[in-house]
């Protein structure tokens, strides 16, 4: 299995608009953040979750020419709004599978009501087959290739994470009950919500993201849903072995 970290920034992108903070205008490339989503790519098969409203310059920058399926972990603009750009997917290889809750496909219906509910003749639809998943009911999307949907909370809206195999990705989350702790135990890599050094009501910040690390014991950790706040090359030394800072592009391979 092969994560590819697409985007690490948080809502507003790294550099953040006007700022001209340390990280904003630093020249590292692992400073510049779009926002969150991971190709996974699996006995081939090749999955992305969430459509970020960064997700076509993300799709051109690793050349990405084919998806099997979308998992959304929840409906916030960040996440979703690149949905509309699985077009061109569509046009050279159908509809394409998309899985989420049923609070988020409320959502998803609401916001994107033109896919669902055409009303105009002329131009492209996104041509999308609607999956709903719940917690802990997991599901195949290949051989060898099994999804849990595994629900966390970001401050009072419960989201999903998902654990591929023993890969997970959990961002945009301030809890993780403690049922969904168990789900995620024995892990090779997992992907983690970071937002900051210090507290936030939303997220998990820095002291927190690693409780949870030192909690569920993953072989490696990677932060993301990353803040300007955080100074990759400067902030690396606050972390343990076995644990990073995310950044765009960064490949996650079985060992």
């Amino acid at each position: 299995m092969k994560f590819t970290l697409l985007g690490t920034g948080t809502s507003t992108g790294v550099p953040s608009i006007g700022c001209e903070c340390e990280t904003c205008t630093s020249d590292d490339p692992r400073d510049k953040r779009l926002r969150v989503s991971v190709l996974v790519e699996h006995g081939g098969q090749t999955v992305l979750i969430d459509t970020s409203s960064d997700f076509r310059q993300q799709a051109l920058r690793v050349g990405l020419r084919h998806l099997d399926a979308v998992l959304v972990t929840h409906c916030h603009a960040d996440h979703i709004f690149g949905l509309d750009d699985i077009r061109p997917l569509n046009f050279r290889h159908g509809a394409l599978g998309v899985y989420a809750n049923e609070r988020a496909w409320v959502d998803i219906r609401r916001i994107f009501k033109y896919i669902f509910e055409p009303s105009h003749f002329g131009g492209g639809l996104p041509q999308v087959v609607a999956h709903t998943v719940t917690h802990g009911a997991a599901f195949c999307l290949g051989p060898d290739f099994q999804v849990t949907p595994i629900e966390v909370i970001h401050g009072r809206l419960p989201v999903m994470a998902y654990r591929l195999n023993d890969f997970a990705y959990a961002t945009d989350l301030s809890e993780i009950p403690p049922a969904s702790l168990d789900m995620l135990r024995g892990l090779d890599a997992l992907v983690l919500d970071c937002l900051r050094l210090r507290p936030h009501p939303t997220h998990l910040w820095l002291e927190r993201s690693l409780d949870y690390v030192r909690e569920l014991r993953p072989r490696r950790a990677y932060f993301t849903h990353i803040a300007h706040d955080i100074k990759h090359a400067r902030d690396a030394a606050l972390l343990p072995g076995g644990v990073e800072w995310g950044y765009d592009g960064l490949e996650i391979n079985d060992e």
